[in-house]
């Protein structure tokens, strides 16, 4: 049901000059008769902090806006979070601009869950060695252990932040054994499940987290990755015959989640998935 005829938008975030969340949020606009507009806020290129821009998108009529890599931990410090797992997770990607103030949300995890159940079904995911520990990190563990798995495998550079990651899950998923590992060659070992959920693969930081000879033997393969969509992590991982979920599905099923809360105008998403798809904007 329309709710609003304008409806301004934006994110917040590095590196995101290519990012089609401006797309998603004005296709969604379309289908509703809505008129989107969707701003790329880049801290750095603004010569100002995250806080900062925050603050200004509070004051200048903004309904929400998406945080992406690197700051969805320190908006999450700027809101009220109402769900207890977003609040748990300490990051956000999705803020509402009410009139009692901002309130945080998280979509990547439900994206994520999405995502997943999309690709694989019921299967489970078995154990998972997961390389990266931060914002979409975060909301991948707990995604994870609504999916049902059984043991994950921390890596990250920052030793603190994987601990840190760990002792909160600890407190939540009980039934998910969580380690911490310092090799991704030696945490690939006997796992079902591989994810990257770092920046490495991202257009500017080229590369993979974990060699393709590392994959030999694993099941499945999520890169949170999108931009490219075919990351070399799981060009890799296709040539070890290991099935693929790509970030773009996560980008879209959290771009849908997050444009309910935003508005809660309906979508069709076969309608939205292939406009995204073959719309000739940059990836």
């Amino acid at each position: 049901m329309k709710t609003v005829d304008t409806l301004k938008l934006g994110l917040i975030g590095d590196n995101i000059a290519r990012s089609r969340s401006p797309l998603l949020h004005r296709l969604a606009g379309d289908q509703n008769g809505i008129a989107v507009t969707y701003d790329r806020l880049v801290p750095r290129e603004r010569g100002q902090s995250p806080e900062q821009v925050f603050d200004e998108c509070s004051k200048a009529g903004y309904r929400g806006i998406n945080i992406t890599y690197p700051y969805k931990e320190r908006i999450a410090d700027l809101v009220h979070i109402d769900d207890p797992l977003a609040r748990a997770m300490g990051a956000v990607n999705t803020v509402i601009f009410d009139a009692d103030g901002p309130r945080g949300h998280n979509t990547d995890y439900s994206g994520f869950m999405a995502a997943y159940g999309q690709a694989r079904g019921q299967a489970a995911p078995g154990p998972v060695l997961m390389i990266g520990t931060g914002g979409v990190g975060r909301a991948v563990a707990f995604g994870l252990a609504g999916l049902g798995a059984t043991e994950l495998r921390l890596l990250d550079r920052d030793l603190d932040k994987a601990r840190a990651l760990a002792d909160t899950l600890a407190g939540v998923a009980p039934d998910m054994a969580v380690t911490i590992c310092t090799d991704p060659e030696t945490g690939a070992r006997g796992a079902s499940g591989l994810i990257n959920c770092t920046p490495v693969g991202m257009v500017g930081y080229e590369g993979t987290p974990l060699p393709g000879h590392a994959m030999a033997g694993a099941d499945w393969a999520f890169d949170a990755v999108y931009t490219p969509v075919e990351t070399r992590f799981l060009t890799d991982a296709a040539d070890m015959g290991l099935s693929v979920i790509s970030g773009w599905e996560l980008f879209f099923f959290q771009g849908v989640h997050a444009w309910a809360h935003f508005c809660g105008a309906p979508v069709n998403q076969a309608t939205l998935r292939h406009a995204l798809i073959h719309m000739g904007e940059a990836a």
